[in-house]
């Protein structure tokens, strides 16, 4: 039977052609291979420095990079040259490394991005791709010239997951997000937007098998997430950092998205959307494709000073 989930995945993938952005694999290294959305010139022209300024796109953990910014990819693409990876153990993207932290996750995006020609680029990451993002900030602050993260923190505290779990009433974060079952990915929805939205069984239950894959190890992924609170360190970041975030978050709230800002400093800015919830690029998609492009026409104005 027809997966409709990937039926539309491939109307994606060929929209994304249309709009100038191919998919293509990045050897990191033996054993370790990235998959990216690319503009279809680099592909051409590898290791060629992009004339336009690079946006990259980090997903979260629940999709890969087309399913969570194909609104964004369209908007950015006439401006920017935008490259959205799969992480990995999402989309294409696979290793038979052994390590699952953040930090392995920035390491292959950062050695992906230069094979690709990247010199500077902007990032953009939602929830899971935020924490990567931060920590590709802290590790490569040649590379990176900007952080927008939507729906994220620094760090996974033991406090801060059993707050959420208790807010949203899942017994475990593995369940929360990595649903097995039509009701546990109703759930996982209901607490991701402002609004809830209605989708049929079938899609759902398509959307289970399509993008819940390699489930062993992104469950690794989440173990590798959690640390003590003694284990917190706050970087010293050197890039401006812009926290976009839904009004209604109900797995980071706004009280934390405050309280990150006062923490990592004055080069951090803090913008709300209103009437959105974790999901806010995927539920208020105008207005924030609107505040994203508004800050990385900052950062690149600042770039030419």
């Amino acid at each position: 039977m027809v997966n409709m989930v990937n039926v539309i995945w491939s109307f994606g993938s060929w929209t994304m052609k249309n709009v100038g952005v191919k998919l293509y694999t990045v050897e990191i290294e033996q054993g370790t291979r990235m998959r990216f959305w690319v503009p279809s010139e680099t592909i051409s022209k590898p290791k060629s420095k992009s004339i336009k300024p690079v946006v990259v796109l980090l997903h979260g953990f629940c999709g890969d990079g087309l399913a969570t910014w194909a609104l964004q990819i369209m908007t950015l693409v006439k401006n920017y040259a935008v490259y959205v990876p799969d992480l990995i153990f999402f989309g294409g993207s696979t290793t038979d490394k052994p390590d699952r932290s953040p930090t392995f996750q920035a390491e292959c995006l950062a050695k992906g991005l230069k094979k690709l020609g990247v010199e500077k680029c902007v990032l953009v990451g939602f929830s899971y791709g935020g924490m990567v993002a931060f920590k590709m900030a802290e590790l490569y602050s040649d590379l990176v010239q900007g952080v927008v993260v939507t729906g994220s923190v620094l760090a996974i505290q033991e406090s801060l997951i059993s707050r959420a779990l208790e807010d949203t009433g899942f017994s475990s974060y593995s369940e929360m997000l990595l649903p097995s079952s039509i009701e546990g990915l109703k759930a996982l929805l209901s607490i991701g937007v402002y609004r809830n939205i209605w989708f049929p069984n079938c899609l759902l239950n398509d959307f289970l098998k399509a993008m819940f894959s390699n489930r062993k190890e992104r469950s690794e992924l989440l173990e590798a997430l959690i640390i003590s609170y003694k284990d917190i360190n706050v970087p010293k970041l050197s890039q401006r950092i812009h926290l976009l975030w839904g009004e209604k978050d109900k797995v980071f709230k706004l009280e934390i998205a405050q309280n990150m800002k006062e923490r990592l400093g004055n080069n951090t800015t803090f913008e709300v959307i209103k009437k959105a919830g974790h999901l806010a690029h995927l539920e208020r998609p105008c207005i924030y494709n609107r505040c994203l492009k508004k800050f990385l026409s900052s950062v690149m104005l600042d770039e030419r000073k």
